[in-house]
């Protein structure tokens, strides 16, 4: 089966001071990212889509849902990371405003083995309960650039200290081929075929 990972679309920034977690809805041009990529998806005969719980994800499901027909099945395994944390500042942002902290989730860690450890675990199971109940399906999953990595990390045998491999943009793109045998096999990372000739939706490229 086919597995086809979204990330969602552009955030707004969220800094709570309660303590709360931030989770963000999409901003005005994540929006726009989210139906321009259901759009795309429209025409690849997705036969079920899944998303994370996630104001940001479940938002980009929702545009999936409406382009493809399909309602969006919430699974908790594909929450990010950073889930629980009372602030969010989009990754183009913070480069720009905390580069200490950018530079540290450049390095492909976010800097606690245990946590890590947990978060990969976390989506490795939730990912593999949707191959065994999809055999032969094409499935999209609307989530994060965190779970995208960690489950490339499992399919390319990357560290779990050093996961963070690849930069994931706002709605992109990337395929799994995988068996309910284990077998898995990368086909493409970060498309985004959806986004040619919008320079004004192509935020943090």
């Amino acid at each position: 089966m086919e597995l086809v990972f979204v990330r969602h679309g552009q955030p707004e920034r969220v800094v709570r001071h309660d303590g709360q977690p931030a989770d963000p809805p999409l901003s005005e041009i994540g929006r726009q990212q989210a139906v321009a990529v259901a759009g795309w998806l429209a025409e690849m005969n997705i036969d079920a889509l899944y998303s994370s719980p996630m104001q940001r994800a479940l938002q980009t499901a929702q545009a999936i849902g409406d382009a493809t027909g399909l309602r969006p099945t919430v699974r908790d395994g594909l929450s990010e990371f950073d889930r629980d944390s009372p602030a969010y500042v989009p990754m183009e942002v913070l480069k720009e405003t905390d580069r200490e902290r950018w530079d540290e989730l450049a390095t492909g860690s976010f800097g606690d083995a245990e946590r890590t450890s947990q978060f990969i675990a976390a989506v490795n199971h939730a990912v593999d309960a949707i191959v065994a109940d999809h055999r032969s399906h094409r499935v999209a999953l609307a989530c994060h650039g965190g779970v995208v990595n960690a489950y490339l990390a499992r399919c390319l045998g990357f560290d779990a200290d050093s996961f963070l491999k690849f930069d994931v943009d706002y709605t992109s793109i990337t395929r799994v081929f995988a068996s309910s045998h284990g077998h898995r096999s990368v086909l493409s990372v970060n498309e985004r075929t959806h986004l040619r000739g919008r320079p004004d939706l192509a935020i943090g490229l």
